[in-house]
């Protein structure tokens, strides 16, 4: 991925705005550090928790392509977060390929972004636990998903 692409995809991240599906979570005692701030491995559940609810909210019924697994993950921390707090995790789509789709996400304190993250999740076979193509249904709702400014 090119440096410009990378640079507009961040941008698209950071604007709240950009973002239609979004989950709370309550920022618990638990996720900070001996700082204060919330620790880094907070965030990565953050994310998970946008993952899981922006593809159970895909309509494609029990089509088992969706997800496969999480092959890459990536988290910027933009800001610090306290306890307590709410984070709002704005998740759609930045990619879609033949095999696995990339998810784009904003973390959101007050307004305020402090965290973006991009996922690659991968399709596999069940029974051969290789990489699947994904199917049509999961293609076309991961598609209507696309963040704005975003081809796919």
């Amino acid at each position: 991925m090119s440096a410009t692409r990378q640079t507009d995809i961040e941008q698209v991240l950071q604007d709240k705005a950009s973002f239609s599906h979004f989950v709370r979570e309550n920022i618990r005692f638990s996720d900070t550090d001996m700082v204060g701030h919330v620790n880094n491995t907070a965030f990565a559940v953050y994310c998970e928790a946008g993952r899981v609810h922006f593809g159970r909210s895909l309509p494609i019924g029990d089509d088992s392509s969706y997800g496969g697994v999480l092959a890459r993950v990536e988290i910027n921390m933009r800001a610090e977060a306290h306890f307590p707090g709410v984070v709002e995790i704005g998740t759609g789509v930045v990619r879609v390929g033949q095999t696995s789709f990339t998810l784009g996400q904003g973390l959101f304190v007050d307004g305020a972004c402090v965290a973006t993250a991009q996922g690659v999740l991968v399709a596999i076979d069940p029974e051969t636990r290789r990489p699947t193509p994904l199917a049509d249904t999961v293609r076309a709702a991961l598609t209507a998903q696309l963040l704005p400014g975003l081809t796919g």
